[in-house]
Formats: C-alpha cells, structure tokens, sequence
C-alpha cells in the first residue's frame, strides 16, 4: 500500500477520534489548531457565466480546479480535480453542484467507482468537497472518516468520484435529487481532461446510510434520466438504506438516540420541495427546527432524546398523514415507487437496533437496525428481483446495528464490486428473500 494511502488512513482515524471526542458545535473549537473556513463565499461553488445555467446539458463541466486531498484540514499528497457541474434538483429544474475526483494510485483511467458520502447533513459547508479543499466544520467531519472507506478503492487501482449528493441547498433525505446528483457527476468526471476519465471508463455505484440513499436512486433513476451513464455501471453496492421515509419517521419516533432525524427530514423535504411545513409545528417544533436548519446528524443524534412527531407537531397534525404537503413529498421520497435498476445489486441490512431504542409502540413497521426499516429493504430487494433481470445479493446483520453494520458490510461491498469489474456472474439470493413490509404509497389520515 502506497504512503500516500497509508497516511490517508490514518489521518481518518485520527478524525474519527476527534468526532468521537468533540464536545462543541463549533468546529473551530472542536479540531484543535484549525479555522473554520467561510465556504460559503468560496466562488468556485458558484456558476457565474454569461450563458443561462438551463442551456447546459446535464454534466456539462462548469469550471475546474486541482488542489490537495485534505483531511480536517491538513494536506496529504493525494491530489483531487474538483469539477462544478450542471444537474437537475428535485423539481426537474437546472443546478449546479460539485464533485470531486480522486486518481487511482495506478494512473489507470478504465475503472472507477463513485463514492457516495454519508455526510447527512442540511449545511452545504458540509459536503465532502469542502472537506477535501480544506474547510473544517463539526459535521464537515464525517466525510474525512469515509477516507477509510476510499482509500482501499484507490489502493485496489479505482478512480474514486466523490459527489456532493446533497446539492448545494443540502437537501437532506430528497432521494431523487441525490440521484441525479450522483449521475451527473459521473458525466461530468468523463468529460473533464484533468480527470483521466472518459466515455469507455466502467463505474460501480457504492454507499452507506445516506450514501445508500444516492446509490439506490442513482441506479433507479439512471435508465431514465442517464442513459449514457447506466450503459457504463456495472453494479452497485449499498448498506443501511432507508426506503420509504414515512415508515422511519414512526420508526424512531420516541427514540433516545436517533429522534432527531425527524426534524431533519422535515427540513430536508421542506426545502427540495419548497414547502413550508412550519404553519403545522408547535412552538417547540418550530424550536427545533430553527435549532437543525443548519444542522448536520451530528447534532441532532442523541441530542433529542424521546423526541415525538407529535411532539412536535400542532394537536391537530398529530397524524403526519393529516398534512397534504408531508404526504406529497414522502410518497416522492418512496424508493418503492421507483423504477427498477438494470444493473446488478448488492443490497445489506442491520437488524439489530436495540441500543437506540425498542419502538414497540409501533408493531406495523417492524424491526430494523436503529433508524433504517429492514422490512422496508426486504421488500425492496424482492420488489427488484420480481420486477428485474438482474441479480440481487441482499445479506441481513441480525447482530448489528446502523452504526456497527458498515464494518462488515464494507469489505463485502468491495468484494462484490471487485467481481463485478472482474466480469464475474452476479450472485442472486432472489427467491430467498424474507418478506418485509408493504411499500404502498402513504394515504390521507382518513384513509389510512
């Protein structure tokens, strides 16, 4: 393994730790020695040309830059290009957003896989781009311990495409927008020269939690939405995946742990949609709210211990489902509606949450790792093998959790990419796949 992957590893460690330890919200404050950056007024992230953003093709590459690879801040010798790229939001309009692209340690241009972050978070300055140009923020933390997870990519000879799944509004939790994210900053890594990518170079899709989320709508959305891009992957590789929003919302409903992914994803879907869900909150919900508007999971996991919709919500939107806006947007959020992916999958599960809660209170959604359904992703995988021709791996960690199961799903994500680029038939569990739960659409509180 090269000096540069080693030392990649173990500043990432030594990231973990400090995220592990850091008791404040202030990120200056948290990583000793380091200045938060103002990324926000960093002008490459934004698209400043003559020509309307809406004439561009969806990838096109928008300006470039070639910096370090930075790990909280400090700078190793790897080198990433960083490419601003037009793409498309939740609602079908043009954007811009940034990817960052990171050589193989073999210069080898015809393999690559496109990382996606688990960043959760609903502050741009997050995202895993301004992590490796250097900033430094509490939830900015999160993409420098995924070093762990890319630097076996790089040793194994992959390019690595690291996208800001999340766009640059930071929509948490808006599944199709992480998804045309990630496909076109796939296009745009092959039409850039300073990448070493082009249009014969294969790409596997592979993520976990969050990074699953774009991974899943990348491989769903891509026959469709980019054709040219699913012609080029060869499969994809995912762990702890949430499927349909609504049910994970009653799921860590009253959670000590993970309850403030509720707000989050309230946030999320107000703002990929722009909806307003704050004339149906309570004053404390609307405290919460305005506390996680710029929050990352960081400061919402455990810091909303018991934490309830109803909570909260006002008395009379007790029931989510009461709420025509919520109800529109989680049914867009349900991977169970979208189409089936025409690429091979490596789907894994936790099933074992009991750390972060019991949730007995709602028997209907069944069990699952913390905060992701396995019954969801059971349904799903078997949704994907009745509806596709292609095979579907679905392994289940009955013992783990959401935030143990990474461990071992990793080294078995990139085992089954690594037969996948090799032209190895895809392993199928389809046909034994347990049942899960149904992933109909959410209905009216009166309907329901």
């Amino acid at each position: 393994m090269s000096k540069a992957v080693v030392r990649l590893i173990s500043v990432a460690v030594a990231a973990a730790a400090v995220m592990t330890a850091a008791p404040s919200a202030n990120a200056a404050e948290s990583v000793p020695g380091t200045t938060a950056t103002a990324t926000a007024s960093d002008a490459f992230y934004t698209y400043d040309g003559s020509e309307p953003l809406s004439s561009f093709a969806p990838g096109a590459v928008l300006k470039t830059r070639t910096l370090q690879y930075h790990l909280i801040g400090i700078p190793t010798p790897l080198k990433a290009v960083q490419l601003l790229y037009r793409t498309t939001d939740a609602q079908g309009r043009p954007a811009a957003n940034v990817t960052t692209v990171v050589r193989s340690l073999t210069g080898d241009g015809s393999k690559a896989v496109s990382y996606q972050s688990f960043y959760d978070s609903l502050n741009p300055e997050d995202g895993p781009s301004r992590a490796i140009a250097g900033d430094v923020s509490l939830g900015g933390l999160i993409p420098n311990v995924e070093a762990i997870f890319i630097a076996p990519l790089l040793a194994q000879g992959y390019d690595v495409v690291i996208p800001d799944t999340e766009g640059q509004r930071a929509n948490f939790a808006a599944g199709p927008e992480y998804g045309t994210n990630t496909l076109d900053s796939i296009r745009a890594a092959t039409r850039s020269a300073e990448t070493g990518l082009n249009s014969d170079t294969a790409f596997g899709l592979i993520g976990y939690s969050g990074g699953a989320i774009a991974t899943n709508w990348a491989a769903a959305l891509a026959p469709s939405y980019a054709p040219d891009v699913n012609r080029k992957l060869v499969g994809y590789a995912e762990g702890g995946l949430l499927v349909a929003p609504a049910h994970n919302l009653k799921y860590v409903d009253g959670s000590l742990a993970w309850s403030g992914v509720i707000p989050m994803a309230v946030i999320g879907a107000s703002r990929s949609y722009d909806i307003d869900l704050r004339p149906y909150l309570s004053g404390y919900g609307l405290e919460v709210y305005k506390e996680l508007e710029q929050g990352s999971i960081i400061d919402a996991l455990g810091h909303y211990p018991g934490l309830t919709w109803k909570k909260m919500a006002k008395p009379e939107y007790a029931d989510p489902n009461s709420i025509p806006a919520f109800l529109e947007a989680v049914n867009k959020l349900n991977l169970g509606s979208a189409a089936t992916p025409t690429i091979p999958g490596f789907i894994a599960q936790g099933n074992a949450g009991v750390l972060e809660g019991t949730f007995s209170h709602h028997p209907g959604i069944g069990t699952g790792d913390g905060v992701m359904v396995a019954g969801d992703v059971r349904t799903l995988a078997r949704q994907y093998c009745a509806t596709g021709d292609q095979a579907v791996k679905y392994s289940q960690y009955g013992l783990l959790s959401h935030l143990g199961a990474p461990v071992v799903w990793a080294p078995h994500a990139l085992g089954w990419l690594n037969d996948r680029f090799a032209g190895r038939t895809a392993p199928s569990d389809c046909g034994r796949i347990p049942a899960g739960n149904s992933l109909a659409p959410e209905k009216p509180a009166s309907l329901s």
